[in-house]
């Protein structure tokens, strides 16, 4: 493998990029016209432009990357996450071009892209579920029937997708249609599929992920697990590994549960296997990811293992050198993910341009960042700037390092999630443990973060004037 292209921009291109210059392997950047003078464009060894901004105008365009990707003579083509990730048509076609597609096969991408598929896979392997049905429906009486078997409250979600779209939680009968409506109606926009499904809603549940990386040699192995509980429209926002609730037992239990779910798929590449955890610790399987993750860095942290070298590798057909015991959690990390959003109107996109830019350094602190001071954010994409990640051999070190650390990122022009993630890591419920998907709604106001910025500007001053008159005081009058 001499030369990769990597399918997406932004933060995770520079990251595959990274990886691929440390193995000695050239790599391609691909380019909407709103991203030319993106730092992804700059880091590769070659750039191709491959369309408008829209993404369905350039980085959604499967044909065409595959096309930009012969034509450069590349080896592979890596996704990263979001974009034609988890697009079995793209991988599919990336396979029949004789091209290597790092990630999983099709066959394996469709399945777990479709929640009931996943769930009807998974069967067999005595996984634990959270009770519901396993049909996609879309009729509103059938849905009452079932609603009314499983008991209130319960979840609608889409079939066909993720990241919160086409999902709503019923409380009781009475809005179960008109939530069903809704939910079916963001699932078609969302992925042209408006068929969900129906089941029991956990009240208190932590959202605990495992990682997992399995060749073409029948070997998997799981990475120990993230703690991805701290979530806005349930899409995460702050991520930590080990979680601080896992035993060694339990965590083992879910290791095995998420090495059985890549099992049930012919599973290859990196994959994570989300799971609901609920008040008691019993876990339950959400889902499979089959892709990397965003918050894949703290499992790098914690492990000391690089897993974009590892996805390569088994791409190229090699055979995973590690055992399971050979992996061994080494101290705790944080992952903030640093968007350009507005905490104090709703976690709303922050569009315009970066006056100041300036991220943080030091020991313990990984920044992967895809932007530069000057630049505009454009309007057409996700709107994540950073993930800032920390480390300490104890989370407690691990949260005064990213406390620190956001106090060290300078960034004018646009507001960011940066104040809440303090907000996070100073909160009572955050630091003790003691907290599921429900923080922000429970904890969590623009009111208190006002607040908070207002005693911390109130002590900074005091200190300042502390500090002076005690200057004051060093003062020598000259002699009369």
């Amino acid at each position: 493998m001499k030369k990769i292209l990597i399918a997406n921009r932004g933060e995770i291109a520079i990251r595959v990029m990274k990886t691929a210059q440390k193995m000695g392997i050239k790599t391609v950047a691909v380019y909407s016209t709103a991203d030319r003078n993106a730092p992804h464009v700059k880091f590769a060894d070659e750039a191709i432009c491959i369309g408008e901004p829209p993404s369905n105008k350039s980085y959604l365009l499967g044909s065409k990357i595959i096309e930009v990707a012969k034509q450069l003579n590349v080896d592979a083509i890596h996704p990263g996450y979001g974009f034609l990730s988890e697009n079995a048509d793209f991988a599919e076609e990336v396979e029949q071009n004789n091209i290597i597609f790092i990630g999983p096969k099709s066959k394996a991408i469709r399945i777990m892209g479709n929640k009931l598929a996943a769930k009807n896979a998974v069967k067999a392997y005595k996984i634990p579920m959270v009770p519901g049905i396993d049909e996609a429906i879309t009729d509103v009486a059938k849905a009452k029937v079932i609603a009314k078997r499983i008991g209130f409250p319960i979840l609608i979600k889409a079939s066909a997708g993720g990241g919160g779209k086409g999902m709503r939680v019923v409380e009781k009968e009475a809005d179960l249609e008109s939530q069903m409506n809704r939910a079916i109606s963001e699932a078609t926009s969302a992925f042209g599929d408006g068929s969900v499904f129906i089941e029991k809603y956990v009240t208190s549940p932590r959202h605990v992920e495992i990682q997992v990386m399995a060749d073409g040699h029948g070997n998997i192995l799981h990475f120990f697990e993230r703690e991805c509980s701290i979530q806005r429209r349930h899409q995460k926002v702050v991520e930590e590994a080990p979680s601080s609730v896992l035993t060694p037992e339990l965590r083992s239990a879910m290791g095995q549960a998420a090495i059985a779910v890549a099992k049930s798929c012919d599973y290859i590449g990196a994959g994570t296997v989300e799971f609901l955890l609920d008040e008691n610790h019993d876990f339950f399987f959400l889902e499979m990811n089959t892709r990397l993750q965003v918050e894949h860095p703290v499992t790098e942290w914690i492990t000391g293992v690089d897993l974009v070298e590892l996805q390569i590798r088994v791409a190229r057909g090699e055979a995973l050198q590690l055992k399971q015991d050979d992996l061994k959690i080494n101290g705790h990390a944080l992952e903030l993910r640093v968007y350009a959003e507005d905490p104090l109107n709703d976690f709303l996109p922050s569009v315009g341009r970066l006056e100041t830019y300036k991220i943080p350094e030091g020991k313990n602190i990984r920044v992967d960042n895809g932007f530069e001071e000057g630049m505009d954010i454009p309007i057409y994409y996700d709107p994540m700037l950073s993930k800032l990640i920390t480390y300490g051999k104890t989370r407690e070190e691990a949260i005064q390092v990213m406390i620190n650390a956001i106090d060290d990122y300078q960034v004018k022009g646009v507001q960011t999630t940066l104040p809440f993630g303090k907000f996070v890591c100073e909160h009572e419920a955050f630091r003790s443990g003691h907290f599921d998907t429900h923080f922000v709604k429970n904890y969590y106001s623009p009111e208190a973060l006002k607040t908070k910025t207002k005693e911390e500007a109130k002590i900074a001053a005091i200190i300042a004037l502390k500090q002076y008159m005690e200057d004051q005081k060093t003062i020598r009058l000259p002699n009369q």
